[in-house]
């Protein structure tokens, strides 16, 4: 019997703890720092969950913690303790770890790194250039065409991308980069032609060359009913996303196959979630972004799906065969996010939070908690992005009533969310 530990705080982490749980394998699951969704019980039998107050980006302390409790396997949530190197340092005690090394986490660290490398691999994408200095960024938009697809090259919470016909509104960007909006991830910025179609998350499971794809997902981004409004860590997730016949192996056969390659031909191999941001253009399939970790909201919606036990999944991956037993998968889950007044913005915190047992009472909805701690005995907002209520079910149709319905049982003051998570209107 095994105890395992999942680094991070959001919903994902939630997400992820609540189905390791599910593994008869799994006695205990930490979370680190994890929330307040992520305590006790996990429901329908599953292990206990127990908070660690040991932040994500502590890598000697979560190092010390997963050698001290002998904890079979840590799952990493988080970008940014990826980028710094945890998963190198969890290796060099001897503990096992899914996720990627520093140097393979780069594909999402450094967007410039990324589009080099799909280059290298012949992987599909749009045609971009990076910057150094802000004079050239701004002299390539005059040169160009709108629309503009404007990146910081480093980590920026999922909000360093700017998508707009407005040249104004692209140098005003440009020139927050290189001033340090997102500090140093601003400090190169990539500009790339803008790519027509509708979006899909596509994840791998992979170790070395070999992995194994989990069920494709669809993310909403902007703030508003739409696609209206700024970028966010995204509002709502649909999956699956119902996709043309072969077109998933095609993304494996073009997509991740020849990225795995090209990563381990530089001494890079990977492992861990290798997920592959896509625009479905005219074209065929085409990589907007690489992410080095599960997506959030969508691995709130993929993992309900899974019949398939993830700890035994991701430790076959641990031992290089991601791919040893059939994926298996059912139904559809529809995840709506619940977010603070004034988010993406400025935001409170604090707010009590109401009608999350009477949600969770529903069938077939899980809430997973993102923003939220625990203060005088009650569930109060911590962040942004607050809660994601899931409707699961046999159809995405019935996982979208699901979900809503539950949606209009919790209440916190200035809870916003976007009423048309998983339908054909996306952004």
């Amino acid at each position: 019997m095994a105890e395992v530990l999942v680094v991070g705080g959001g919903g994902r982490e939630h997400a992820l703890a609540w189905a390791l749980a599910g593994s008869p394998e799994v006695t205990r699951v930490y979370v680190a720092p994890g929330n307040a969704g992520t305590v006790g019980p996990a429901g329908d039998g599953r292990a206990e969950m127990e908070r660690v107050p040991l932040a994500a980006d502590d890598l000697e302390g979560l190092t010390a913690f997963a050698a001290r409790r002998g904890v079979a396997l840590t799952v990493v949530g988080p970008e940014a303790p990826l980028a710094a190197g945890l998963v190198d340092r969890f290796a060099e005690a001897g503990l096992a770890v899914f996720g990627p090394r520093r140097e393979a986490a780069r594909i999402e660290a450094s967007k410039a790194f990324a589009k080099a490398l799909m280059d290298e691999a012949g992987v599909p994408t749009a045609s971009w250039r990076a910057f150094d200095r802000a004079e050239a960024a701004l002299a390539h938009l005059e040169a160009t065409p709108a629309p503009w697809v404007v990146k910081a090259s480093g980590l920026a919470a999922g909000k360093g991308v700017l998508v707009t016909d407005d040249y104004e509104e692209a140098r005003a960007f440009v020139q927050g980069l290189f001033a340090g909006r997102f500090g140093a991830a601003g400090r190169r910025v990539v500009i790339e032609a803008y790519l027509e179609g509708p979006e899909l998350s596509v994840f791998a499971v992979a170790a070395g060359e070999r992995f194994v794809l989990l069920p494709p997902a669809r993310d909403y981004k902007r703030i508003y009913e739409g696609g209206l409004g700024p970028n966010t860590g995204g509002m709502g997730a649909l999956a699956p996303v119902a996709l043309p016949p072969g077109l998933l192996e095609e993304v494996g056969r073009t997509v991740i196959a020849p990225t795995l390659a090209a990563l381990a031909a530089r001494g890079a191999p990977y492992l861990g979630v290798l997920y592959a941001g896509l625009k479905l253009t005219p074209a065929g399939p085409k990589v907007l972004e690489f992410n080095a970790r599960f997506g959030d909201p969508e691995t709130q919606a993929v993992l309900p799906l899974l019949q398939s036990d993830l700890y035994r999944l991701l430790m076959d991956a641990v031992e290089g065969r991601p791919d040893a037993a059939p994926l298996r998968s059912a139904g559809a889950a529809l995840a709506v996010v619940l977010a603070a007044p004034g988010y993406p913005g400025a935001y409170p915190k604090g707010l009590p939070v109401e009608g999350l047992e009477q949600a969770e009472a529903l069938p077939g909805v899980h809430v997973f908690h993102a923003g939220t701690e625990r203060a005088g005995g009650r569930v109060v907002t911590a962040g942004g992005r607050v809660l994601a209520v899931v409707g699961r079910a046999d159809t995405p149709e019935q996982a979208r009533t699901r979900a809503y319905a539950a949606v209009r049982r919790v209440h916190f003051e200035g809870m916003h969310y976007r009423r048309d998570i998983g339908t054909e209107v996306v952004g």
